[in-house]
């Protein structure tokens, strides 16, 4: 590293942001790249610690120290350039991957980590702002033709890179805009959807073609909502038919339910219902019926980061008040490293939306919902002790809390399964597409010339 003891002279330094009165205000993102100079100096950071859990601590298996270090030399270009040889879209991961790179970070045994997502969101803009990412050049066409269902970020990666040796490439996309989860799913205040559009744009100038509103299903398969969404159906067989290969990366799109008595009620919802409408206004769509959370009592149902992107849209809707609940314990505020690292930890993960204004509690379960006239009014909980993995129920804990719109935000359990039923691929124990992940047939699933990638094949 260019900075042997910059570990011992320079300490963490996160990212700036607007306040949260200020930001509540609006849909934009409010968190601020680093600047030059303190860009290399949170690089400098980075040890010469021989081996680099970080890497392995990193999905995409990013070479961190390497990027790190031309950071700290202010070789921009080159630190991009290395950034981009094992990720495609670091705009999105350095906004809102939760940068388990940092738990692995040797440097975070006895001290805070490498700002190691900082200098990720710093390298890519970057990139953007000089000019430096540009339509690749193509080699000459292979003469396949590929087939993707799916546009979230694992259709979109597999999509750039077989089109990238030549092939020709068509991603199929049931929702009107390309993104999956990233469209449609996170809030803007987190990603702003312009990252998308000039991505989707170097893509289609480097031979992708995207297809939007076309469902790939079987007919009848899918209820009236859903197929609603899309204009066109395209059955698996037709796809199979007219392309050389099938990679399925839709998702884990089948949300967790809460069956209790109220389930039925009206201002009870799926998370995935309410955070999606809102993206479609602030892109400029009229949206009739919106799930608002104005002027109400909040209750949102799950501690993840879904819950939290519920809380951070309900008080820019306007709520009275938020609250979250979530049925674990809660963690400790600092983990215990020594016993966990280079693991993601199990520790109290603070987000901004609970910053900007959020009631939370843990170990509480849901005993029922109860309203009138056919409305939603109240939640009633009890408190719950976990022993020897086993939730059982504190006595005479139960109470109630007012709530005028309940959002289920406890997380996803599987790939639509329609969808994996139409192709006919073999699903595993949690209902994912089964596919191997190594060999010359990697990704592979049971079914010939289909394959499957990105949470339909791992899950959540």
């Amino acid at each position: 590293m260019g900075k042997v003891t910059g570990f011992m002279e320079y300490a963490r330094l996160q990212e700036g942001a607007e306040a949260p009165a200020a930001r509540l205000k609006h849909y934009r993102e409010f968190m601020l790249h680093l600047n030059d100079a303190d860009a290399k100096t949170q690089a400098a950071r980075c040890m010469d610690c021989g081996i680099p859990f970080c890497n392995n601590g990193c999905p995409v298996n990013n070479i961190i120290p390497d990027w790190n270090d031309l950071v700290y030399r202010g070789n921009y270009q080159q630190a991009l350039e290395t950034l981009h040889s094992t990720n495609n879209f670091p705009e999105f991961t350095g906004r809102i991957c939760p940068a388990p790179c940092e738990s692995a970070c040797t440097l975070g045994i006895n001290s805070d980590a490498v700002g190691i997502k900082s200098i990720e969101h710093f390298i890519i803009d970057k990139g953007w702002e000089n000019g430096w990412i540009v339509p690749q050049s193509i080699p000459a066409a292979t003469g396949k033709k590929i087939a993707i269902v799916g546009s979230g970020p694992a259709g979109l990666a597999a999509a750039q890179q077989l089109a990238r040796v030549g092939h020709a490439v068509t991603v199929f996309e049931k929702n009107d805009r390309v993104g999956g989860l990233l469209r449609y799913g996170i809030p803007d205040f987190k990603l702003e959807k312009s990252h998308i559009d000039r991505r989707v744009e170097q893509m289609q100038a480097e031979g992708v073609v995207f297809k939007t509103s076309v469902l790939i299903a079987e007919p009848g398969s899918f209820p009236d909502k859903i197929t609603n969404w899309s204009k066109e159906t395209m059955t698996p067989a037709q796809l199979k038919e007219q392309f050389d290969a099938v990679i399925i990366a839709g998702g884990a799109e089948q949300p967790r339910d809460l069956p209790v008595p109220g389930r039925e009620l009206k201002g009870v919802h799926f998370a995935m219902e309410f955070l999606p409408v809102q993206n479609k206004v602030n892109a400029g769509d009229k949206v009739k019926d919106q799930i608002k959370a104005a002027g109400k009592h909040v209750v949102v149902i799950g501690g993840g980061d879904t819950g939290s992107d519920c809380v951070g849209t309900s008080n820019r809707h306007g709520a009275v008040a938020v609250s979250q609940f979530e049925v674990m314990p809660m963690p400790p505020e600092k983990e215990n490293t020594p016993m966990v690292w280079p693991y993601w930890p199990l520790k109290l993960r603070t987000s901004s939306s609970h910053e900007e204004g959020c009631q939370r509690d843990w170990s509480i379960a849901t005993k029922r919902l109860e309203g009138s006239n056919g409305k939603v009014e109240k939640l009633i909980a009890v408190r719950v002790e976990w022993r020897d993995g086993k939730m059982q129920e504190v006595p005479d804990s139960e109470f109630e809390i007012k709530a005028d719109l309940v959002l289920l935000a406890m997380g996803f359990v599987s790939p639509v399964q329609q969808i994996l039923n139409a192709f006919g691929v073999d699903a595993d124990a949690r209902g994912n597409a089964r596919a191997q992940t190594e060999g010359v047939n990697a990704y592979a699933t049971s079914v010939d010339k289909v394959f499957a990638a990105g949470d339909m094949r791992r899950g959540q």
